[in-house]
């Protein structure tokens, strides 16, 4: 457990070689392969209480009580470009299922021009120590994370890297029939 706490903390605080929390070079970033890890109902864990600022409607908490999407992005990196409009489709063709960003390295100002860009209707808490809440469950380890949680409040899923249209609709619709 403590060791995880540390990884997060380290893949926060100094994962990029380009390091702090204005770095804009998209080569510095940890990536996954975008495979898909979903728990079975008795492995997963609590997730934290989502709840703070974000990049446009000032504070918000999220309620876990139905299933919600959570996406770690960063403006300057290509993967979160890539895959920003497919999760913002997909919160449009789900709309029983909560959407929602956490910013991670980045400055306010490009993070706004990248939420604006692809046309984000969802909130982005823009405080990545939310993530740390993560520890006791499956963490989020790259930048793109996508992490699904059931309408329990518990981690069910955690995609590392990009999502693709495929793999994010398997899971998605393997949790909402697993409600």
């Amino acid at each position: 457990m403590k060791i995880i706490s540390v990884f997060l903390s380290l893949l926060i605080l100094t994962g990029c070689a380009g390091g702090g929390i204005s770095a804009q070079n998209e080569n510095s970033f940890i990536s996954g392969s975008g495979n898909a890890v979903f728990l079975k109902k008795s492995e997963r864990k609590d997730a934290p209480k989502i709840s703070g600022a974000t990049l446009t409607s000032g504070v918000k908490t999220l309620n876990l009580n139905q299933v919600t999407v959570i996406n770690v992005w960063a403006s300057w990196c290509a993967p979160c470009r890539a895959e920003a409009p497919v999760l913002q489709d997909f919160s449009i063709k789900y709309p029983e299922v909560q959407f929602a960003g956490i910013l991670t390295r980045d400055n306010l100002s490009s993070a706004k021009a990248f939420y604006e860009n692809f046309k984000l209707t969802y909130p982005t808490f823009i405080d990545d120590a939310l993530l740390l809440g993560f520890s006791g469950s499956i963490i989020p380890n790259a930048i793109p994370t996508t992490l699904i949680i059931d309408k329990n409040g518990q981690v069910a899923v955690r995609i590392s890297g990009e999502v693709t249209v495929a793999t994010f609709k398997k899971v998605l619709d393997k949790v909402l029939a697993d409600e």
